[in-house]
């Protein structure tokens, strides 16, 4: 399955205002796994942005006057998000957006559903949560995501912590310590390959090694629980 984790960063909180979207940030995900694969754009958005939103952002007219207006890279993020899955956290807010910039750019375009479907990650967040705090700020916290550099909202940063805490909400556990150095795109890399034009994937087993590691990291993780995770198996 297909996944684009998406974020926006806006001009203001209401495109009924005439907001515009300023940045879009998107991270691909295929069968839960990060790809490396990812959309990153600034646009301009004709129009000075408001003071909440420059300062949540750091963003101003100043650094996005010479960038793209959003209309002009429309096709190109279309087709990158195109049949897939979109996660968004807070989707109505960023929907919202993208099907006002899309009626902007032309009735061609239609909706944003005509081009993906979407999941929204803080509905999802609020059942599995009920009466806590589910901003992404929250979530990172009680999912052991670090979000230590993110002293601003930025829509690609976004897209990669919402990325993480939807893999944590949807495995039932956090980072065990499991995945390879270098990080989710490393894991992704080492853990499957596809033969080019076989239209095959080949599973690469465990190494004595790696499975030493695997049981010794078990271990570790047994005795702080006090207790053995999983069922001993026959050999």
């Amino acid at each position: 399955m297909r996944q684009i984790v998406l974020d926006t960063e806006t001009t203001g909180l209401s495109w009924e205002k005439g907001n515009r979207i300023v940045e879009v940030g998107c991270i691909e995900l295929l069968e839960r796994r990060p790809t490396g694969r990812q959309f990153q754009r600034y646009f301009n958005p004709g129009r000075e942005m408001e003071p909440g939103a420059q300062e949540v952002t750091g963003l101003s007219l100043d650094f996005l006057r010479d960038k793209p207006r959003f209309e002009d890279v429309l096709d190109e993020l279309l087709d990158f998000i195109r049949g897939a899955e979109l996660i968004i956290h807070n989707a109505s807010f960023d929907v919202g957006f993208l099907n006002y910039e899309l009626s902007l750019a032309g009735a061609h375009y239609g909706r944003l559903d005509q081009h993906a479907s979407v999941l929204d990650t803080l509905a999802m967040a609020r059942e599995r949560y009920p009466g806590q705090r589910n901003s992404l700020d929250a979530l990172c916290k009680r999912l052991g995501v670090d979000n230590g550099h993110r002293k601003l909202h930025g829509a690609l940063l976004d897209a990669e912590l919402l990325a993480e805490v939807y893999l944590g909400m949807t495995a039932g556990q956090g980072d065990l310590g499991l995945a390879p150095a270098g990080g989710p795109r490393a894991a992704a890399a080492t853990s499957l390959r596809i033969e080019a034009g076989s239209g095959q994937r080949r599973v690469l087993r465990a190494s004595e090694t790696e499975l030493a590691a695997h049981e010794a990291r078990l271990a570790r993780i047994a005795a702080k629980a006090g207790k053995r995770l999983w069922p001993e198996t026959a050999a």
